[in-house]
């Protein structure tokens, strides 16, 4: 089942959050803590509950630009994870397509995403869930500190 989070879902998102974005729990705590607390409209978060457990998260943002796209805001998916032992069922999908609906339902015509350059297993997930790849990026670093 795929619906909206409610509050009591927020020890289980951070949960999620931790899976997919490891070393950060403090952050995930305060950063969904905050998203109750304020009353947060975006992002918009759905989740996938099977049984009395949750076994998926996507959030769902919106950003000025995003590559290859021509509209702006664009609807943007900032994370989506699903545990492995759900994943290869529809969960994924089934995140998406509420994501999706939800953007077109407020009037967007495209939804973007993106992923590691090395996570085969996201770039897979993204292409079979009917995205297109549309660039890939290497990001550099220079110290300007006095060596």
């Amino acid at each position: 089942m795929i619906r909206e989070i409610v509050e009591s879902d927020r020890s289980h998102w951070v949960r999620l959050r931790q899976a997919l974005w490891p070393g950060s729990l403090a952050d995930h705590d305060e950063e969904t803590r905050t998203f109750f607390e304020k009353r947060l409209e975006a992002p918009v978060v759905f989740v996938a509950e099977a049984g009395d457990r949750l076994v998926g998260f996507l959030e769902l943002d919106f950003r000025k630009y995003a590559p290859g796209c021509r509209s702006s805001p664009v609807a943007f998916i900032e994370g989506w994870y699903v545990e492995p032992a759900s994943q290869g069922q529809g969960v994924g999908r089934a995140l998406i397509e509420a994501a999706a609906a939800h953007a077109r339902a407020a009037g967007h015509h495209e939804i973007a995403s993106d992923s590691e350059v090395v996570n085969a297993e996201g770039i897979a997930a993204h292409l079979a869930v009917g995205f297109e790849e549309i660039e890939r990026v290497v990001c550099f670093r220079r110290s300007l500190g006095d060596t």
